[in-house]
This record gives structure tokens, sequence and C-alpha cells, in this order.
């Protein structure tokens, strides 16, 4: 710092990225290369049947899932004797029935398809929002099921195929009525009677053929006939209108306690709360990441494709009692379908959109697909793109972890970065995320550490920078501290994460808060602003001197004889 003091009276402008000098600009890679034979297109599903709770806290399960761009972990709820009517849509409704959810409006169609109003194939996914209460969604999702129990009559009186999945007697009760048999019979049906080994290990496959509109599960499928009428449906431009309950949130423990609490169950690695989640050191909810959000469907509902925010691991359970159908890519595969997403006009970062999959056969790009049943657990690694149909009536909850790994925090940067130059906005403020586990954990990984400890220096240097311009602009800069629970703040204007030195305007009776950067752009002498400072220099410098890598001290053993 001692000889950096003095140059920020230059004025700029600096760059203040978080990737390291000479760093190449962020932007979306190449497809790896030499391309995966034709054959491996769509490999099989990486699976873990569990049977027991012993298999869900095992280490070697935890260590699988960060092997793997994506893992479907079968049993859990039963493993782990999870009630999963706790979150029926009966409970939920009881809990709390004015509680607000999202509503999407969208097009019943068939998994492998996406089609506009014109019946043309798209990417483009059409999605409009709207909200309502939980209490009449609970009633939407229950009329839905009703009616397409009616249809199911007239379907086996006249012989006609059913358009939407087959409904069963007991998805009503699960609807309207707790569903608490999820932890009886849920392991033998998911991992068979039979089975003796205590947890199975597998790739889910079907026949060798290669199939692009056959998924890579076990058990029932959307029958032929079915998929049939919807196609039908689609060829006559009647496309049936549907909608998905999406990012409710549950983070409020004085309302979901019952919830939240059946919730830490769960191994460590997975949980919403945990030390070993780097998202546990944000200090405040990010709602949907840290926090539990919970999706109500009905078939045909649809989470298009995605990266997690910050390229953070995800994890989603299946309540039920319908199925989901996932689809998903590897990390490595994101820039091609960046690419793919401009070809079809729609923004691979903030839009919403549907890969076409014969397209994505056509330009080499694998494809695992999988169905996921009640009481599974899904976790998606760092980065894996993926989009979600549901094939039945059911609820999911789903939240983000950070795995405690120097690959996930090179992602969530990099991510961070590309953000940035795209601007957009990064949920995660990934500045103040590494200086809260700088104060709060100790770290023996040598890539995390020397990766957040580059984070640190990189807004050390840029606060430095920043004061002295101020002083030699002669501005006061007051210091405002920072609380342990105080949110991370943004630029009003550009939205990139604004960290230690914020220019504050009133704004429509608002204070708002602004970069260096836009700050200049409205004033160039800074003197229509409050400048505050959260922390002092000499602050940061010591939590930056503190952080260090923590070895493991040699234990010395007796040799021979004593």
């Amino acid at each position: 710092l001692s000889s950096l003091r003095g140059l920020g009276h230059s004025g700029g402008p600096w760059w203040p990225g978080l990737l390291p000098e000479g760093s190449p600009i962020p932007k979306p890679p190449a497809k790896p290369y030499p391309p995966p034979p034709k054959d491996k297109l769509l490999p099989p599903t990486p699976s873990v049947y569990l049977e027991n709770r012993n298999d869900a806290h095992s280490p070697e399960l935890m260590r699988y899932c960060f092997t793997q761009p994506v893992v479907v972990i079968r049993g859990l709820a039963a493993a782990l004797r999870l009630d999963l009517g706790l979150f029926s849509t009966k409970s939920l409704v009881e809990s709390n029935p004015e509680h607000r959810v999202e509503v999407r409006t969208q097009r019943l169609q068939s998994p492998d398809q996406n089609l506009d109003s014109q019946g043309r194939t798209v990417w483009l996914c059409e999605s409009p929002k709207t909200t309502t209460t939980i209490a009449k969604y609970g009633a939407y999702q229950a009329a839905s099921f009703i009616e397409a129990m009616k249809e199911e009559k007239i379907v086996n009186f006249s012989g006609t195929a059913p358009v939407t999945s087959t409904p069963t007697s007991n998805t009503l009760s699960a609807i309207s009525v707790d569903n608490k048999s999820s932890t009886g019979s849920l392991s033998n049906a998911v991992t068979g009677s039979g089975r003796k080994n205590s947890t199975h290990w597998s790739t889910e496959s079907t026949n060798s053929e290669l199939n692009t509109n056959q998924p890579h599960h076990m058990g029932n499928k959307i029958s032929g006939d079915e998929n049939h009428s919807l196609s039908n449906q689609q060829n006559n431009g009647r496309l049936k209108l549907i909608r998905f309950g999406t990012n409710c949130d549950l983070s409020d423990q004085k309302k979901w306690l019952p919830q939240l609490h059946e919730l830490t169950k769960l191994p460590i690695f997975v949980r919403v709360v945990s030390a070993f989640s780097m998202l546990s050191h944000v200090g405040y909810p990010l709602l949907g990441l840290n926090t539990v959000q919970l999706y109500l469907k009905v078939p045909g509902s649809r989470t298009p494709g995605h990266q997690e925010n910050n390229n953070f691991c995800a994890v989603n359970i299946n309540i039920g009692p319908g199925d989901c159908e996932w689809f998903a890519v590897p990390e490595q595969y994101w820039g091609a379908i960046h690419n793919l997403c401009e070809k079809n006009n729609v923004d691979y970062l903030t839009g919403s959109w549907w890969p076409d999959l014969e397209t994505l056969y056509k330009e080499e790009i694998p494809v695992y697909r999988f169905i996921q049943r009640p009481g599974d657990l899904v976790w998606i690694n760092a980065g894996t793109v993926h989009w979600v149909q549901a094939i039945g009536w059911c609820n999911n909850i789903a939240w983000n972890v950070g795995c405690m790994t120097a690959r996930q925090y090179q992602l969530a940067v990099e991510r961070y970065e590309f953000n940035r130059l795209c601007g957009v906005k990064s949920v995660v403020p990934m500045t103040h995320l590494s200086w809260q586990l700088a104060k709060n954990i100790k770290i023996s990984d040598p890539g995390l550490f020397e990766l957040i400890k580059h984070t640190l220096l990189r807004s050390l240097i840029q606060s430095q920078l920043t004061t002295d311009f101020l002083e030699k602009m002669n501005l006061t800069v007051k210091h405002h501290g920072k609380r342990p629970d105080d949110i991370a703040h943004s630029c009003h204007d550009c939205e990139i994460e604004v960290f230690n030195i914020l220019f504050v305007l009133s704004q429509d009776k608002k204070l708002v808060v602004r970069c260096l950067d836009c700050a200049r752009r409205m004033d160039s002498t800074l003197k229509t602003f409050i400048i505050l400072s959260e922390y002092y220099i000499h602050e940061l410098a010591e939590i930056f001197d503190k952080f260090q890598l923590q070895t493991q001290p040699i234990t010395a053993y007796p040799v021979g004889k004593t």
C-alpha cells in the first residue's frame, strides 16, 4: 500500500476487475476439441441410489458430486426420512395461504420441442410473468388435475390419446392432502426391492442405440401416444396455455420454520445453511440462492435454459407426486450454447430460451437427459447448463450452494466479470463475499486461497487509488462503517458492485449509490455527492494480513521400539 499511495491522484481510469493483470477479456469459450463421438452425445446420467442415512452422509457421495456435471441422487428422501408432505400444496396453503408466488404463463408442449404461435421451431421460450397467492395457485393446480381426469375418462371412452401425462388417484391427494408417504416405499420404488448393496453408484442409460427423443432413465416414460397427441395439437396450432408457479420465497423462518427445519436433515454439502457453503457467508439473504425457493407445477411447466447465478452449484428436490424431466450440458459447452442463442435471437444471460435437441446433436454438444422422481435430489455442479420440464403435477424446492473449491470460486469470478462486460448485474457480490470469507474461515486449499487473496488485493488497491483521488479533489469522505448483516451495494446506473467507497445522492426521496465512474459522469467535481466509506484502509489491510493459508503440521511418529 505504501508503494501505491499517491498513484490515484491521476484520477484513473482504473479497471476494477477481479481477474489477474493481463488476463484476456472474458468471453464465451470455444467448444472443446476434439468433439465427442456421436455415441457419446447422449451420455448416461451419473446416478447414486441411497438406502440409508449413512449413505447420504458419506464423504464419497460429496466427492462424487464434485466430479460430475450433474448427479441425480435417488431415494434421498426415504434414506433420510424427510417429511416431504411439509412442502405439499395443501400444507403450504394451510400455513400461509396469502403468501405471494410468481406465475409464468407458458404453452403446453412436448419436452423435445419449442414452437411459437405459428408452429415454427424457435429457441425463445415465451413465459410472461404475473403474481398470485399460494392458495389461488393451489386451487388452479387441483383444478388442472381434475380437468385432466375428466379428459382421461373421455379418452378411455373414445380411444383417443391423452394430451398430458396420465393422472393417477394419488396425485390429487398429494395436491390437496398431505403427502407423507414419501418416507415409506419410495426406496424400493427407486432402487428396486431386491437391491442388497447399501449405496449403488451408476450411470443411467437406455438402449445403446442413439435416440434424441428417448430420456435416459428407468421407469415410466411419457408414452408415444401422448407425444403424438401433443404433436397433433401443435400442428393444428392449438397450444394449450398453462401456468407455472415459480420463485416462491420460503426464507422467512417465522412462516416456514417446520419446512426449513426439515431440511437440516440433509447432508452438510447440500444444506441451505452451512459453514461449508460460501453463500452462507454473504451475511444476508440472497433470495433463491442462500434461501429456499418453491416451484409449483402442472404438466408442461418449464424452467428455461440457464446457468445458475454466478455459476454456483444448485440443489433441487422433487416433492412430487409427479416427475420432472431434466436436460443438462457440461459447463465447458456454455460458450457453444451462448453462440446458438445469439443465432436464434435470444439473450443467453437474460433471455428465456429452450434449446432444440436436434441442433445440439448436430453441433456435437452432449446432453444429459433424465427423470427426477419424488424424493430425488438433483445436484447441478458449478456452471452446468440445464433446463427442466414437469411431466406430472408436482412441487420442487431449490437453492444454491458455494462449494469451498478453487474451481467454484474461479467460475464465479469469471461470470462476475463477464456479467460486468455485458451490463448484467451479478446477484452474488463477489468482492463483498471474498472479504467475508477472509474474515470468517480458515482455508487450507492453496488454489482457493490464492484466488481469494487476489480478489482482496485488487479491491484493496482500488480503495486506495480512489481514496488518493478524492484527497486530491479535496473531497471529504465520511466513515459510515459496515455491520455484519449490511447488504453489499451496487451502482444505481450500471449495477456493478460498489465496494467500500460509496457515492450517495438523494433521488426521488431515496438515497441511491453510484460507482466512481458513473458518479463522475453525472458530476465531474463529485461535489453533489455524499461520499461514504465502509472500511478504513488500515482495517482492510489488517484483514488482508491476517488471511493466511492454513497448513497441516507434520505429526511426529516414533520409529522402532520406545
